[in-house]
């Protein structure tokens, strides 16, 4: 590569990091015969340069300072750095700590940074384009695939964990989800990072035998691993998680259950058909009226939102049996 570096900052979750991956590519268009570097988690980094989405990865813990590159004092001073965490201002000062030759970020006052103005109301996968397109790198929402590492073999994923309990979904169904399931004769995989391991096990044990397997894997899969589970699937049942946006990332069927949060900001970006999205919280129509009598809880929250809860285990099972199959391969 002949030119220098771009930085990007997402220094967020696999969920926030898919979303993100359609901008990644506008970045590589922008700039080409650039180094694309993502500031982002050690796990993410890794798998999207794998993947070839960027060519390395700087180490980032939330808005802290950047780690250096291994054996560099500092961050190298990039060419270009791309705003693709949040708003501002706050990190658009730690990207301006790397004195980048130009900051590409939505506008920010207080940190004295010009570009696009935010839009609140946007799709989180529309709004990073966007800020991307207006430097010109051309990128859309097709730009979110990716590439299944191997034939389906039509097991089942059930992915009981979210990151926060306003977005998780009451175990026990999660469970009646599962035993049906394997009742009707379909492999089970439930999934969930080591800190979910202990839920995923009662929901596994929960299943009970039947017709069908049930797996837990929880814990034991690093992220390509995880990926392929999912890519893999003949479906996919869990939360507004990162498992949600892999599926839509594979072209993976799913049913993805909505609290807090509107599934029109979040939600499913590809195949509509392939996805089927449960969420109690709308209203009747689509206008700036009915947007603003929509439920809006706290993604962060402490306890299950009552948009989640109120979705029941019939209502899943149901659009389990609605979703298409996948195709082959």
């Amino acid at each position: 590569m002949s030119g220098g570096t771009v930085l990007v900052l997402r220094a967020l979750g696999l969920g926030d990091a898919l979303a993100g991956v359609a901008a990644l590519r506008g970045v590589r268009r922008a700039w080409p015969g650039h180094r694309v570097l993502l500031a982002a988690s050690p796990g993410v980094g890794a798998w999207f340069t794998e993947l070839g989405i960027v060519d390395g990865t700087v180490r980032a813990r939330g808005l802290e300072p950047l780690a250096a590159p291994a054996g560099a004092a500092a961050p190298a001073r990039p060419e270009v750095a791309v705003n693709l965490h949040g708003s501002g201002p706050q990190s658009h000062r730690v990207l301006l700590a790397t004195a980048p030759g130009r900051l590409v970020a939505f506008a920010s006052p207080d940190a004295g940074v010009p570009g696009p103005a935010w839009e609140q109301d946007e799709h989180e996968v529309d709004r990073w384009c966007r800020l991307v397109r207006s430097a010109g790198g051309a990128c859309s929402r097709e730009d979110l695939r990716l590439t299944a590492p191997g034939p389906r073999r039509g097991h089942v994923v059930v992915h009981p964990g979210a990151a926060s309990a306003s977005r998780r979904w009451p175990e026990e169904r999660f469970a009646e989800v599962a035993r049906a399931l394997a009742a009707a004769g379909h492999d089970v995989v439930v999934t969930g990072s080591e800190g979910e391991a202990a839920t995923a096990a009662r929901v596994a044990a929960a299943a009970g035998r039947s017709r069908g397997t049930v797996t837990d894997t929880a814990g034991t899969l690093d992220l390509p691993a995880l990926a392929d589970v999912v890519a893999t699937a003949g479906a996919v049942v869990c939360g507004d998680t990162g498992v949600a946006h892999l599926a839509t990332a594979f072209g993976t069927p799913s049913v993805v259950l909505f609290g807090p949060t509107p599934p029109r900001l979040w939600g499913p970006a590809l195949d509509p058909r392939l996805h089927a999205v449960l969420w109690h919280g709308g209203a009747p129509g689509a206008g700036d009226e009915d947007r603003a009598r929509e439920h809006r809880g706290d993604p962060h929250g402490a306890a299950v939102d009552p948009a989640l809860a109120r979705v029941t285990v019939p209502e899943v099972l149901e659009a389990l049996a609605g979703l298409p199959q996948p195709a082959a391969g």
